[in-house]
C-alpha cells in the first residue's frame, strides 16, 4: 500500500512533521519517567502494614513510624505522617493526612499533565499539517499547471501523512494517561485507608492502655 510512498520527504517537506516528532520523544521520555517512579512504588503495602499494626499493639509507635518509611509505597509517608502526629489529636492528624496525601498526588502526578495534552493536542497538530500540506499541494499544481488525479492524490496522501503521525503519538499517550492516573487513584486510596487503619488500631492500643493504668490506680 505505501511502497512507493516518500516517507523521508513527506517528513522532510512538513515542518509539522518536526513539531510531531519532536512531541513523539518529548512523550516517550516523560512516560519511561513515570513508568519508572511507579515501579519504584511497585511494593505491595499488606505485609508491612501487617507489620506496623503488629508494633502498635506492642506499644512500639515510633518503631511503627520508622517501619513505614521503608518503602516508596504512598502508604509509608502517609501512614508514618499520621502516626508521628497521633499525640496531637483528632482533627491535627486528619489535617495531616490530607496534606500528606496531596503531597503525594503532586508527586505521582508530575509530568502526567503532558501525556493528556498530548493526547488531545498531538491530533490537532497533525491536522494542521494536513491543511497546510493539501493548500502546499494545489499551489504547487497550480504553479505547475499539472492537476491531474494521480498529482492531486499523491499530494493528499503526503498532506495526510501528518495526521497519521499525529495520532500515533496522541493514541498510546492516552491510553498511558489513563493508565497512570487510574493507578494513581488506587494507590493513593489504599494509603489513605491502610493510614486510617493504624489509626484506628493506634487508638485502640492506647485507650486500652489508659484503662489498664486506671484500673490499677483504682485497685491501689
Amino acid at each position: 500500500m505505501f511502497e512507493n510512498f516518500d516517507w523521508i520527504g513527506a517528513m522532510r517537506n512538513s515542518p509539522v512533521m518536526i513539531i510531531i516528532m519532536g512531541c513523539s520523544v518529548v512523550t516517550l521520555g516523560f512516560a519511561i519517567e513515570r513508568a519508572l517512579c511507579f515501579w519504584k512504588r511497585r511494593q505491595d503495602p499488606e505485609p508491612l502494614c501487617r507489620r506496623v499494626s503488629d508494633l502498635l499493639k506492642a506499644g512500639q509507635t515510633k518503631e511503627a513510624a520508622w517501619a513505614c518509611r521503608t518503602t516508596m509505597h504512598p502508604v509509608g509517608p502517609v501512614a508514618s505522617q499520621v502516626l508521628e502526629h497521633a499525640h496531637l489529636g483528632p482533627e491535627a492528624v486528619e489535617e495531616k493526612l490530607q496534606i500528606t496525601l496531596s503531597e503525594q498526588r503532586l508527586l505521582l502526578e508530575r509530568n502526567l499533565g503532558f501525556l493528556g495534552t498530548m493526547g488531545s493536542t498531538a491530533p490537532l497538530i497533525g491536522l494542521l499539517g494536513t491543511v497546510w500540506g493539501i493548500m502546499r499541494a494545489f499551489h504547487d499544481m497550480a504553479q505547475t499547471g499539472s492537476a491531474g488525479p494521480s498529482v492531486v492524490a499523491a499530494g493528499v496522501a503526503e498532506a495526510l501523512f501528518t495526521t497519521a503521525a499525529g495520532l500515533l503519538v496522541a493514541v498510546p499517550a492516552v491510553f498511558l494517561y489513563n493508565h497512570f492516573a487510574r493507578r494513581i487513584a488506587v494507590m493513593l486510596t489504599v494509603a489513605e485507608n491502610q493510614a486510617r487503619s493504624l489509626r484506628l488500631v493506634l487508638e485502640q492500643t492506647q485507650g486500652g492502655a489508659r484503662d489498664a493504668t486506671r484500673a490499677a490506680v483504682r485497685m491501689a
